[in-house]
């Protein structure tokens, strides 16, 4: 039985601070909050709580005051910290707010930033010696302010395990899918993002700053290309394949897949399958052979090294976390 059948759902506080921006509170309580009876479980995925260092935050250019809430004290329940972005990132954050952010780690919480919260993560000591990222237009200010922290400023998300930071402010998206699949696996992690109508998944490694120049006509939309690669994932597809589904070279192939997604065709078609692979684990196949090849991935081996790297759980693991029901280890 997967996570998400779990009649006690994982909890999640919110930290809301003076300043907050509404995007990413907005982003963690549609992907953490919202009821989804579409997915037919028991009850809801998470339990979120939004929660103030003061009884009235006003947020970012005072769009609107949020009351009525609870205190920090909110986050010695939660099993995930959620810590939104504000813009005055150079402006200490109060002694509460970080004492908060440090207790909830300190005692094995999963603490998570979206945007510029990872200033705040790395104003507690959170992120020293560690990976981590925040939108690119601070990068600079943040490594001059806090050189301790290996910064990767290029990448969407960066997934440390226990501390997790995302980059721009639609980067939260991408980072709460994350560990929305982490967490419930590829199958719910697919219904949520229909909902949203958004990519179920991309890379944490893509890039955060995809130049979007006005494209030429004809229309260099790379989505009728992607639809008609998805249908065909069992199949031995190539990058000369797409190319040529394409009526275009390679080498063009590969510079619209960076502009438009970031990322190189054959890593997109590496994702595509391990995520089919993924699904169809969840759905109960125990034949290895049999998803490596209805997948595209080839062999078991190949799905076990695909599959490990991508969720950091072997086959088997991930069957007994997201599949229908524990059972014997998967056949190879």
């Amino acid at each position: 039985m997967s996570q998400g059948s779990s009649h006690c759902p994982h909890k999640v506080a919110v930290i809301v601070d003076e300043g907050t921006n509404p995007f990413e509170v907005g982003v963690a309580t549609e992907l953490f909050g919202l009821p989804r009876p579409e997915l037919g479980l028991p009850g809801p995925l998470y339990d979120v709580t939004l929660c103030t260092p003061m009884p009235e935050v006003r947020m970012n250019h005072g769009f609107f005051t949020l009351t009525g809430v609870p205190g920090l004290e909110a986050v010695d329940e939660a099993d995930t910290l959620v810590v939104p972005g504000r813009p005055d990132n150079v402006v200490p954050r109060g002694a509460a707010v970080l004492d908060a952010i440090r207790r909830t780690h300190a005692r094995g919480a999963r603490v998570m930033s979206l945007c510029t919260g990872s200033f705040a993560l790395a104003e507690a000591g959170l992120l020293d010696g560690r990976r981590a990222t925040t939108h690119w237009r601070w990068a600079d200010t943040f490594q001059e302010l806090h050189p301790k922290v290996l910064l990767e400023p290029d990448v969407l998300f960066v997934d440390e395990g226990d501390i997790l930071t995302a980059a721009g402010s639609a980067a939260a998206l991408d980072l709460c899918l994350h560990v929305v699949r982490r967490d419930h696996g590829a199958e719910v992690t697919n219904a949520v993002s229909r909902r949203l109508v958004f990519a179920a998944h991309r890379d944490g490694g893509q890039k955060q700053f995809v130049e979007r120049p006005v494209p030429d006509v004809p229309d260099e939309s790379l989505g009728p290309l992607l639809a008609w690669a998805q249908e065909r994932l069992g199949e031995p597809l190539t990058v000369a394949d797409l190319a040529a589904r394409a009526a275009v070279s390679p080498a063009t192939l590969h510079r619209r897949f960076r502009t438009q997604l970031g990322t190189t065709p054959l890593a997109w078609l590496t994702g595509e399958r391990v995520a089919l692979a993924c699904r169809l684990i969840e759905r109960g196949e125990e034949r290895l052979d049999v998803v490596a090849a209805r997948s595209g991935l080839g062999t078991a081996a190949n799905l076990r090294a695909r599959v490990r790297r991508e969720t950091g759980l072997s086959p088997s693991a991930y069957r007994r976390r997201f599949g229908p029901a524990a059972g014997e280890p998967l056949q190879t």
